[in-house]
């Protein structure tokens, strides 16, 4: 495959993978996978616990090998030079769930830095970078000269993505960037993720187990089951399969759920039906239209 479909930067075609393979405990996570992630868009992978979400992401950037199949990034095998996967692990940044257990510099600066001065950049180069992806993350500067351990749990995540951020990575993915964050915290997290990506450019995979946030935050949505693809769309289109993402398993937007309660009581809402937002300007329109 020389060349990836409809402007995909990330595809993983015909992937498997097994862990414990010839063992009592052999497990298939993934099998025979074929998805690409667009350039550009901040795209949600969904799925419940066993689905193969996380062994994906790590497939992304070469954490784990297929056994079977191939990874690309722009179009290129990235195995295809085992070398090279360094490389590739500066371009396609992974932050992990619980990245705040990784902290171990002196310094918040110097954690945030760890990775920039990994890759070989100056100091001047080195300090930008850091400036730049604090501020994504949400890291005060005053915080800079503290120990990463005197931080609060928020804090400390923080500054845990800054320093995936300060790498500049091409895909930023993030493994449940909010577990376990006050509504507050949420909020700063997600939105300077998006925010990177609006400036950016950059590819952008949040894998989380709140829909909420992935109907406020994603362009598209991935959804899993088994080890495999279930479904792949917009956000919209997604979220209006209500009913058969909760057959599987899954949740959905309780504002959605409202929405399709309306619906099936003859309701004819029409819009964005899956953030709050969108629902209440579709009840408005739906009134303004009966008054009318």
């Amino acid at each position: 495959m020389d060349r990836l479909q409809r402007q995909d930067k990330v595809q993983l075609q015909n992937v498997t993978y097994t862990y414990s393979a010839n063992t009592p405990f052999e497990k298939e996570a993934l099998s025979d996978v074929s998805v690409g992630f667009a350039a550009g868009r901040i795209t949600g992978l969904i799925g419940h616990t066993g689905s193969g979400k996380s062994t994906l992401v790590q497939m992304l950037n070469g954490l784990l090998r297929p056994m079977q199949g191939k990874v690309y990034l722009d179009g290129l095998d990235i195995w295809e030079n085992p070398k090279e996967i360094r490389q590739v692990r500066f371009r396609v940044g992974l932050v992990m769930q619980y990245p705040e257990y990784q902290l171990f510099d002196e310094t918040v600066m110097a954690d945030i830095g760890f990775g920039p001065k990994n890759m070989g950049l100056d100091a001047q180069e080195i300090r930008q970078r850091c400036l730049e992806a604090a501020a994504f993350a949400g890291v005060h500067p005053s915080l800079f000269d503290k120990s990463p351990f005197e931080l609060s749990g928020g804090e400390k995540r923080r500054v845990a993505i800054a320093g995936v951020l300060a790498m500049k990575p091409e895909v930023l993915i993030l493994d449940e960037p909010a577990a376990g964050l006050d509504p507050r915290g949420r909020k700063t997290v997600l939105s300077g993720i998006r925010r990177y990506n609006r400036e950016t450019g950059a590819t952008v995979i949040l894998v989380s187990h709140s829909m909420e946030d992935l109907a406020t935050y994603c362009d598209e949505a991935v959804v899993m089951k088994g080890g495999q693809v279930y479904a792949r769309g917009q956000v919209a289109d997604i979220f209006t399969r209500t009913q058969e993402l909760v057959a599987i398993g899954l949740d959905v937007p309780q504002i959605a759920r409202v929405a399709a309660l309306l619906q099936k009581e003859g309701i004819a809402l029409q819009g964005t039906l899956y953030t709050v937002e969108g629902v209440e300007e579709a009840i408005l329109k739906y009134i303004g239209g009966v008054k009318n």
